[in-house]
């Protein structure tokens, strides 16, 4: 068994992610702060992107608060979110989300992930 097998996974589908691992550290991700590391190689291809060309619109468009709509495991490694707002590609493993732990521990860089 290792540091990142889950001992629990709870899903807030209007707040986030909390899960419990087989150590016993807990991680909590908000909605926004997993769909900002979706693993998937459009947003990770975006993310280095330059905006697209022409004026910035002063009055963007009105957007739902980000939720979660489903979720489907991926085997006995991950789980796969569908968001509201149409993006479903990205398989977040459970190592992916051991090593985004945004806990004041794991954040510490001179602190070993248990």
């Amino acid at each position: 068994m290792s540091t990142s097998d889950p001992a629990s996974v709870d899903i807030s589908k209007s707040k986030g992610v909390t899960i419990v691992w087989s150590n016993g550290h807990r991680s909590e991700y908000a909605l926004q702060y997993l769909r900002d590391h979706c693993p998937c190689a459009i947003c990770t291809t975006k993310a280095g992107a330059p905006p697209p060309p022409g004026p910035a619109n002063p009055l963007p468009l009105y957007k739902p608060p980000l939720r979660i709509l489903d979720v489907e495991s991926t085997g006995r490694y991950g789980i796969r979110f569908y968001w509201n707002d149409g993006h479903s590609t990205g398989i977040f493993s459970f190592d992916h989300l051991r090593e985004l732990c945004p806990c004041p521990e794991c954040s510490l860089p001179t602190e070993p992930r248990a």
